[in-house]
């Protein structure tokens, strides 16, 4: 059953995989497939499988509370099954498999449908990373017939701004690439910043990509709107116990591959971006003020808090 999983694991581990998004949908999709596989005899031997993987796929990356949320969803409702056949386990996972996948699609969609209408004729954007629901928005807007210019941060140091960079060109939008350090420079130029979310806390704080709260501080000293474009299902719940985020540190290869001997190089892989930086957060819900997350988690995904 765990080799789907390993090797899911490695490509999330590895970055093959980016984006919370698309790593929830991977990790998800391979615990369905993998499950099917199963050798257990028994609902106990079933559910130290399906720990088993959980354990595997929540080591790949410290910050996925999506992923994490889905996958603890869908584990507690075999667990809470009354049946001990295997069979309905699977059916059990294949059935909330296909509903989360319908959820993700429908917020991502009702999202660029709610952020789109924020984009003013003629505005220039600034966006940090890459998200796909920040490129869905993006591309909804464009559809809307808005006429709006990009400016992409390179990223580093895994350039994933140059992916955010290239699908705005194929959708045919005017797009500036710049390196990371000139967000500040260009800021007073911009109207509205964007940006991606991988996790958001009990306070409303938000954990993005490193470099996210740097340019929520620019954007903030100029006067420009920052909004967060991310699912609800991105809520944290363990920081209601008192938890913090952990933040992940990657490889220093990442930023100098062959480095001097002696020195060192810290390579966290995501900041936090204070709530009070933050001018809304656009999800499913509508736009919200960070502050009241914990309410409307309540109201639209009340088991994430169980």
């Amino acid at each position: 059953m765990l080799e789907l999983i390993q090797e899911t694991a490695q490509k999330i581990k590895k970055l093959e995989i980016q984006g919370a998004r698309n790593v929830a949908i991977s990790a998800i999709k391979a615990l369905e497939a993998s499950s099917k596989e199963t050798k257990s005899k028994n609902k106990e031997e079933f559910l130290q499988e399906l720990n088993e993987a959980k354990k595997i796929l929540f080591e790949t990356r410290e910050t996925e509370p999506l992923m994490r949320n889905i996958i603890r969803c869908v584990i507690n409702q075999v667990k809470n099954c009354k049946s001990d056949e295997i069979e309905e386990f699977n059916k059990i996972i294949s059935i909330a498999t296909q509903e989360f996948l319908k959820v993700l699609d429908n917020s991502k969609q009702e999202i660029a449908n709610i952020g789109a209408r924020r984009i003013k004729e003629s505005s220039l954007i600034l966006t940090h990373c890459h998200s796909s629901t920040v490129t869905q928005l993006l591309k909804k807007a464009k559809e809307n017939g808005k006429s709006f210019d990009i400016v992409c941060t390179e990223t580093r140091p895994r350039f994933q701004g140059r992916l955010t960079a290239k699908e705005m060109l194929e959708l045919g939008i005017k797009t500036t690439l710049i390196v990371d350090s000139a967000a500040r420079y260009y800021i007073n130029n911009v109207d509205l910043v964007l940006v991606g979310s991988d996790a958001i806390t009990s306070e409303g704080n938000v954990i993005n990509k490193i470099g996210t709260s740097a340019i929520a501080l620019a954007a903030h000293e100029a006067r420009t709107p920052f909004y967060v474009v991310s699912e609800l299902l991105k809520f944290d719940p363990q920081t209601m116990r008192g938890d913090y985020e952990i933040i992940e540190e990657r490889s220093p290869e990442e930023i100098w591959k062959d480095y001097p001997k002696g020195l060192i190089i810290k390579n966290p892989a995501f900041d936090i971006t204070r709530r009070d930086f933050i001018h809304g957060i656009i999800c499913e819900a509508g736009i919200i003020p960070p502050h009241s997350i914990i309410d409307i988690i309540r109201r639209k995904y009340p088991w994430i808090l169980e």
